[in-house]
């Protein structure tokens, strides 16, 4: 797999986040060409470069940097010159913040895209893999709502050109753990600090997921994956309740530190990354699920005399119908991260 990216070119949109340094990680020390990082935060880029510099110094310098906007178009064109391949991350994602400002959602995770992808096909770029998530699928919030139309917006624009020239694909997965912004990192630093563990709903689901699995749904996609597609991964999940008394026994406290908050603004009591109509004619890959463009024409007088004769018999596939794990399984997965063994060695 790795030969692929052989003396390439790869453009992180969004890179100075948790997906982008888990990227770096695993195909900096490969023999790919050069990796460009585009985002609008400087502070994070210089922090970043740093890091990079110290702990790959041998590497280092196929590392570039670009300042820009993914909703500034020339700014996405002036990176994209020479790119073969993209991962776009740039995002939005915090729920309740896309809640209270629903256009700067949009103008990210929409228009953003579209620049993205636009710039893409005018400079021939071969792949384009947009990162997506199980909020896509029966949208209840802002954010959902925009990475939903995220996703059509990617179907549209791999209808306008060859798979051979540009393929765009999407993968769309759950809940990253440890990721920045998410809720373990909370967690840990309220009990360093001595206060209540605060969870919304105890029997709320979630999609458990590990930043190293995001990067394989991603090569996965870029391998396996026709333009068009959406790539889900399979995932198992666990109560809220649950995650937090595992993080609570590996970091020492006590369940009665957990307080009940409430659900907060846009929150579903479980995700979905299949939804029921998907699987119409999402295909079972094992590990994954694919979901193929749907690229009938516009010419819907068809449709009155030649429908769908047959149904696929796959069900869909949510937080509360995957497997679930327990206090102790969810432990074993805590303990294989990284960043979790990072804090407790600070403990």
């Amino acid at each position: 797999m790795m030969g692929a990216y052989t003396g390439k070119t790869l453009l992180i949109v969004g890179g100075t986040g948790s997906f982008g340094n888990a990227v770096l990680n695993r195909f900096l020390t490969s023999d790919i060409g050069e990796i460009r990082i585009f985002s609008r935060d400087e502070k994070k880029q210089d922090d970043m470069r740093h890091v990079f510099q110290e702990t790959m110094p041998e590497y280092a310098d196929k590392l570039q940097f670009f300042i820009g906007d993914v909703r500034e178009p020339a700014s996405v064109r002036g990176a994209m010159h020479g790119v073969d391949y993209i991962f776009h991350a740039a995002a939005l994602k915090q729920v309740p913040s896309c809640e209270f400002f629903p256009m700067e959602a949009l103008k990210t995770n929409v228009i953003g895209l579209d620049n993205v992808l636009t710039a893409a096909i005018d400079e021939n770029v071969k792949s384009v893999i947009c990162l997506s998530t199980d909020k896509a699928a029966y949208p209840i919030n802002a954010m959902g709502v925009t990475k939903a139309l995220a996703e059509r917006v990617a179907t549209a624009k791999s209808r306008t050109v060859s798979e051979e020239r540009t393929k765009i694909c999407c993968t769309r997965y759950g809940n990253v753990m440890c990721s920045r912004g998410s809720v373990i990192p909370l967690w840990i630093d309220q009990i360093r600090s001595g206060k209540p563990v605060t969870i919304t709903n105890p029997d709320m689901t979630r999609f458990l997921m590990s930043l190293e699995e995001a990067v394989e749904l991603v090569e996965f996609a870029f391998e396996k994956g026709h333009t068009g597609d959406i790539m889900v991964q399979k995932a198992p999940a666990c109560t809220i309740m649950t995650l937090a008394k595992a993080v609570c026994g590996l970091f020492g406290a006590g369940e009665d530190s957990i307080r009940i908050i409430g659900i907060r603004h846009g929150e579903k009591m479980a995700e979905t990354l299949l939804t029921n109509e998907e699987c119409a004619r999402a295909e079972d890959l094992g590990g994954f699920y694919r979901v193929p463009a749907d690229n009938r024409s516009l010419n819907y007088d068809n449709y009155f005399t030649n429908g769908d004769s047959a149904r696929n018999t796959l069900t869909e596939f949510t937080s509360d119908n995957t497997t679930r794990l327990n206090v102790d399984e969810v432990t074993k997965k805590l303990l294989e991260l990284p960043y979790i063994r990072r804090r407790l060695e600070n403990i």
